[in-house]
């Protein structure tokens, strides 16, 4: 193949959403493993009464976790549904630019803060100016739109299921570096400059490759749109269902719904605890560990989406919502007895298929609905999820702290009989009458 040839193959590719969400995501996997270094090293001098240094240590950055993931998850509700409406009408990079410039001035903030050691305070501020930007609720729907517009009806799963593996993918290989890249010395610098330095250079490259190559081509189409996605969704909103009830099966909503607040209230607030929870003893990572643990973490967003692969044209979405459920309930209740590095892999192994509950019960729900009303059961459904986060976030945070000289591990287990306590609702809806969605002789 000739230069010229190459070069235009290179450039097409540089037009396409999936160059974005590679930069993207390795610039956010660097910078999550200098965020935890950068609070471990700030929280070292943290002293309170009647508190050992260790703890005392851990109960400042949980604290400091608690404002900081409360904010991400608060201030960017209503920057993200306006960002939303605009990209509606027409401008379909606006949901997709503006989170990028939020993204990287969390990064130059963060550098700062490590650069010139200021107070870990700052990066409230980058927190509000990040979710001010719409955040990650604004981005990936923004990029999910984005992928199906630019595809056929015929080709629209398969570019999906190309997009997710792609962030998934990206997450792990993003992870696995962080760790090694953080450990680069400058004499001049010090540890962990290296490494956000990269990560502000991957975002710039990515909002630069966002305004100026990435391009907009909606496919025409005379067939019937097929947006559902195979993989664990960690967008707002969930694909609509090829049909919909006319009528509202409210019994079944509201035990989906009840099922969806559990679960995810079980998860953040376990997800939220275990990146404070390895940096102590008897763990106490260093930042290649750090690294590595969150490559597990990202691994498992590939592991979901071929477990969905393999076992959806077998089993029913309720028993992949259970089987979900189950691998998460007993990694993590296994997570609360972790005392080496080996035992935290052996739970995180468990926890191979617990991402698939929650695009799942959102799946399930739209089904049990109207379909002009489809759009605003999920858009609540998203609302309450956002907002049980003021009440389990500090719940989760509080727990560990009280639990901290006693039995570290406590609110894992709590974690785990919260999902099992969601087990019983959707056990309830498979004894029920379904209204699903009418499946294609293919499936």
């Amino acid at each position: 193949m000739s230069p010229s040839c190459l070069c235009h193959a290179a450039v097409a590719v540089l037009r396409r959403i999936e160059p974005t969400i590679v930069l993207q995501q390795l610039g956010s996997a660097l910078s999550n493993t200098a965020l935890q270094m950068a609070v471990r090293d700030g929280c070292l001098n943290a002293t309170y009464p009647d508190v050992s240094p260790e703890d005392g240590r851990q109960k400042a950055m949980t604290d400091f976790f608690m404002t900081y993931n409360l904010i991400l998850r608060l201030v960017p509700i209503v920057p993200a549904l306006l960002l939303a409406r605009w990209g509606d009408r027409g401008r379909r990079k606006v949901p997709i630019v503006v989170p990028l410039c939020g993204h990287l001035l969390l990064s130059v903030i963060l550098l700062l803060v490590v650069v010139y050691r200021l107070p870990l305070e700052v990066m409230f501020g980058g927190a509000v100016v990040y979710g001010l930007s719409g955040g990650f609720g604004a981005y990936w729907p923004g990029v999910m739109t984005l992928a199906a517009l630019s595809s056929t009806a015929a080709d629209r799963s398969k570019v999906m299921m190309k997009v997710e593996l792609l962030y998934g993918a990206a997450g792990v290989v993003g992870s696995l570096a962080s760790g090694h890249m953080f450990l680069v010395y400058s004499s001049t610098l010090g540890n962990g400059i290296i490494l956000l330095a990269v990560s502000v250079l991957l975002r710039v490259l990515c909002l630069l490759q966002s305004v100026f190559l990435l391009q907009v081509k909606p496919q025409p189409s005379k067939e019937p749109e097929d947006t559902t996605c195979l993989l664990p969704d960690t967008s707002d909103e969930a694909p609509l269902p090829p049909e919909a009830p006319a009528e509202r099966n409210r019994v079944n909503v509201v035990l989906l719904v009840v099922a969806a607040l559990l679960y995810g209230a079980a998860v953040g607030g376990a997800v939220e605890i275990l990146e404070v929870f390895v940096l102590k003893e008897p763990l106490s990572w260093s930042a290649t560990e750090v690294g590595y643990g969150n490559a597990a973490g990202s691994l498992i967003f590939l592991t979901s989406f071929f477990g969905v692969m393999v076992f959806r044209r077998c089993i029913s979405e309720v028993a992949l919502i259970l089987m979900g459920m189950l691998s998460f309930a007993s990694g993590i209740y296994f997570m609360s007895f972790v005392r080496t590095t080996s035992m935290f892999y052996l739970a995180r192994s468990l926890n191979l298929f617990a991402l698939i509950p929650m695009p799942t019960i959102r799946s399930l729900l739209s089904q049990q609905v109207p379909a002009s009303s489809c759009g605003t059961t999920l858009t609540y459904l998203q609302m309450a999820l956002k907002l049980s986060g003021l009440a389990y976030i500090p719940a989760f945070t509080k727990i560990y702290q009280r639990t901290l000289d006693w039995f570290p591990g406590f609110v894992f287990t709590l974690a785990s009989s919260i999902t099992v306590l969601g087990m019983v609702p959707i056990s309830i809806v498979s004894c029920r009458p379904m209204r699903q969605a009418t499946r294609t002789q293919a499936d």
